[in-house]
């Protein structure tokens, strides 16, 4: 019988968990779960920022998922934004901001697939020098609304995707219905990356490397298709194309 493929999962943190309100790390099971169905073994990170630690848990791993959670510092890639701006951020996450940006340089040092989902979507786009819109309502004209929690696990609005891209392939399409649960996402891209999707609205809702050769999988999308697996085959392919890539090693 052959193994699955190793997949490292980025957990949510909370400063008072349901053990002992300790500092505790969080993850929602749709997840592990589209991992699982997938053909994944789901290991979670340890939320440790110990770069040796880090760079072990990558070495053992196949591939890293990383997952949704709070917001990134501001701090982090928008030191000259205005206050009132800046303060439209939060909750966040200092030290998981520390050790993903950790983790994505050992993903590149050790050349292992990657597929970021919401926070995961803005935090490579951040790690690799590019910027995000703190809050989309206040800085997009006539954004859509994004911040639908109340639909969390259907499609609420519609993505257009470039056709020469990996998630075009992906999907079999140029356009998506999507779930859509975040007021953030990318603004000035990295140089590294690409957008390859974005809403009506111009929100960028997917990315892949200019440079593919960089890693051998590598894509971050806005909304959350662990969501979505039930709804259609479009969703779960984002899942079973990304444990695909972990294991094409395992098969050579």
């Amino acid at each position: 019988m052959r193994s699955r493929p190793i997949i490292l999962v980025t957990p949510s943190t909370q400063a008072k968990g349901v053990e002992m309100s300790d500092y505790s790390i969080s993850l929602s099971n749709r997840y592990t779960d589209a991992t699982l169905a997938a053909g994944g073994l789901p290991l979670i990170f340890p939320a440790t920022t110990a770069k040796d630690v880090i760079a072990e848990m990558v070495r053992r791993s196949d591939g890293v998922m990383m997952t949704g959670g709070e917001d990134i510092d501001p701090e982090l890639y928008g030191k000259e934004l205005p206050p009132e701006i800046k303060k439209k951020a939060g909750p966040t996450e200092p030290e998981r901001d520390i050790w993903e940006q950790t983790l994505i340089a050992e993903i590149f040092e050790q050349k292992k697939p990657l597929l970021g989902i919401c926070r995961g979507h803005q935090m490579l786009n951040v790690a690799l020098g590019g910027t995000l819109l703190v809050d989309i309502p206040t800085q997009v004209p006539k954004a859509l609304n994004h911040r639908r929690s109340d639909r969390k696990s259907d499609p609420v609005h519609s993505i257009r995707i470039e056709k020469d891209s990996l998630f075009a392939d992906i999907v079999g399409g140029e356009t998506l219905e999507v779930n859509s649960t975040h007021h953030q996402a990318p603004g000035r891209m990295a140089d590294r990356l690409r957008a390859v999707a974005v809403s009506e609205d111009g929100v960028i809702e997917a990315a892949e490397l200019r440079d593919a050769k960089e890693l051998p999988f590598c894509l971050t999308v806005q909304f959350h298709p662990e969501r979505l697996v039930d709804k259609g085959k479009a969703y779960r392919q984002i899942f079973e194309r990304f444990v695909a890539a972990c294991a094409a090693p395992r098969r050579q």
